[in-house]
């Protein structure tokens, strides 16, 4: 056997990988549009939504003064965001990503309080009675040390 047909080239793997990523990029482009990019740029596509409907909307307000404050307060709004995209696109993955984690939070603990509101109570129970001392009510009062 000759050394070609023995060791296969190691950069045809990596070359056959990358083009059966490409297809699978291309075919979810093509059935699903295109992908949302990092939170930076979805923030700064936000912004310019909100710009161009607030320069829509200028047109109804009466008087060039007010029409002048709005367009000001716009470009102020986009002069102070646009810097600090620009120096740390990571922190609004990262705020993002956080985001994502509080509610995912926030949905747990309200499911798990659902369930046990509608469970009612356990016929093997007793008298219905839980092994969690936060279903029991008030005992009295407890001092809680703070320092």
């Amino acid at each position: 056997m000759s050394d070609a047909t023995e060791r296969p080239d190691a950069d045809a793997w990596a070359a056959a990988c990358e083009e059966d990523l490409r297809n699978e990029q291309a075919r979810r482009h093509a059935e699903y549009g295109r992908p949302p990019g990092s939170a930076a740029e979805e923030l700064r596509k936000l912004l310019d939504a909100v710009a161009e409907k607030v320069t829509s909307f200028q047109s109804s307000l009466p008087g060039m003064a007010a029409q002048g404050a709005v367009q000001q307060f716009v470009d102020q709004a986009k002069a102070a965001v646009e810097p600090v995209i620009e120096r740390n696109p990571q922190v609004f993955d990262h705020l993002a990503a956080a985001g994502g984690e509080l509610l995912a939070a926030y949905r747990s603990a309200v499911e798990g309080q659902e369930r046990r509101w509608t469970r009612g109570p356990d016929p093997s129970d007793d008298a219905g009675k839980t092994d969690d001392p936060r279903d029991e009510g008030p005992e009295g009062s407890e001092h809680i040390d703070l320092d």
